[in-house]
């Protein structure tokens, strides 16, 4: 198993570690539920270093970007970030990505999935017939997220960039607990707000922004988080999970994501999608609430009144911040209306369940 330079922070915290994507990561320190609160209310940090960020620059990198993702990079300046998607042959979604324009026209940083690095390496390469320069700088690269409504005031005192004042989906370059060219970006997956920062780990900078992170949050209750509360946390805010809520067969259009598929530019499922819009979906993307004592999990096929399955369950949890179970899956589309009641099939029961607006609330 590969390691973040962080693993030795988090085994010293007490986090229970397990395998994901090929890393040794931290699932949780206290427990799910503590640690899911600790970001809504107040500030909480993640390793999420097992990501992948690769560079593609010069003269033909916003080609390269624009024939391979779905949204529309052109539109970016200097300093702006973009959520997009890769789409393969079929319509499917390859992964789904950060793209950030560095330089104008002229270098960009694309951040994907822990899983997809080599996958998504070999399909954007396959693409690249005007020869845009690509590096992969992965192994290299640290990202923490320094998530929840307190995380920006209590990381200021670490920077000369004004993060308090960091519009969503921009970022910066500058100075971040005394190491130099940190890239702090106002994203995250939680919907409670907060950084991202990027750096090289180069002469202890891994250790020096970890202490210095803990040594100014800790005492104002900044806590680490682990991946399991990442994940309760993005449900509840009905973010996609590559791999649960999309994949390779579905399409962004059936996934919700048709505010990040612009026609307007020609991209690999461009003919696809269009046709797909046109005919009309077949399925969508849904939320919704148990009304039922039960929790619904990943793959749990869902029913119809008359017991016909009619989707399957794509995530679901006990939400700790709303006090229920929810879910996202995908349901034939004449069941993907607000207020339609669902059953969810939890072991030999049917548990009835109601499509409900994201995020959940």
């Amino acid at each position: 198993m590969k390691h973040t330079p962080f693993t030795s922070k988090h085994v010293a915290l007490g986090a229970k570690m397990v395998e994901f994507a090929g890393y040794s990561m931290p699932v949780s320190y206290t427990g799910i539920n503590d640690e899911h609160q600790a970001v809504r209310t107040n500030a909480g940090v993640f390793d999420v270093s097992h990501m992948g960020e690769f560079i593609i620059k010069g003269e033909h990198a916003l080609d390269l970007i624009q024939r391979v993702t779905t949204n529309d990079a052109s539109k970016l300046t200097a300093g702006k970030a973009q959520y997009s998607a890769l789409t393969n042959e079929e319509g499917g979604i390859v992964d789904d990505l950060i793209v950030y324009c560095l330089e104008e026209n002229k270098a960009y940083m694309l951040v994907v999935n822990a899983a997809n690095i080599e996958k998504d390496w070999k399909w954007i390469s396959k693409y690249n017939t005007h020869k845009a320069e690509m590096h992969d700088i992965s192994d290299k690269t640290c990202l923490l997220a320094i998530q929840g409504p307190n995380a920006t005031k209590i990381m200021q005192a670490l920077t000369d960039v004004d993060i308090l004042n960091l519009t969503y989906y921009t970022f910066a370059k500058g100075k971040f607990a005394g190491v130099d060219n940190v890239l702090i970006s106002a994203t995250g997956y939680t919907g409670s707000g907060g950084i991202e920062i990027y750096f090289e780990d180069k002469d202890g900078a891994a250790d020096k922004i970890w202490d210095k992170i803990f040594e100014v949050g800790g005492p104002q209750g900044l806590r680490a988080i682990g991946l399991g509360a990442r994940d309760t946390l993005r449900l509840e805010m009905g973010y996609c999970l590559y791999g649960n809520d999309i994949t390779d067969s579905s399409s962004p259009l059936e996934a919700g994501l048709g505010w990040i598929t612009k026609f307007t530019k020609d991209f690999t499922a461009r003919p696809i999608l269009e046709k797909q819009k046109a005919a009309g979906l077949e399925q969508r993307l849904v939320g919704f609430e148990m009304q039922e004592k039960g929790i619904p999990r990943h793959d749990y096929e869902i029913k119809d009144f008359s017991g016909m399955t009619i989707g399957k369950v794509t995530s679901g949890t006990q939400s700790p911040s709303l006090g229920k179970a929810i879910g996202m899956g995908y349901v034939r589309v004449a069941f993907s209306k607000l207020d339609t009641k669902i059953y969810i099939k939890v072991r030999d029961k049917l548990l009835h369940a109601k499509v409900v607006k994201l995020p959940f609330n």
